[in-house]
């Protein structure tokens, strides 16, 4: 098992997640975090941590966010490794209840 990051972080980004990481396995992106599952140790210490509920165990993903575990994967690989929480955009309240925010995911 490993936990990932859904759609829910996409333009917020806010990182609580990344401060209680002990492997640092979260990476950056323009505006989404990530976690590689190869470097997760499933402790799940970061999931309760999430405002906006974007991170679950891959064994639990929510219908509809299936790709996000391929994301995960390859966004991992190309995007810097982060071992502190980054500063979210200025408009990431705006955009916490936002659905269907795939589109706006840039690499």
């Amino acid at each position: 098992m490993t936990f990932l990051v859904g759609e829910s972080c996409i333009k917020c980004k806010l990182g609580d997640c990344v401060e209680v990481c002990p492997v640092d396995c979260f990476y950056e992106g323009p505006n989404m975090l990530v976690i590689d599952p190869d470097e997760c140790i499933d402790c799940a210490l970061c999931e309760p941590e999430c405002p906006v509920d974007a991170i679950f165990a891959d064994d639990e993903i929510p219908e509809g966010q299936e790709k996000f575990l391929e994301l995960n994967q390859e966004l991992s690989q190309i995007w810097p490794v982060i071992t502190h929480a980054p500063t979210p955009p200025p408009d990431a309240d705006d955009w916490r209840e936002v659905k269907d925010k795939l589109k706006y995911l840039e690499r």
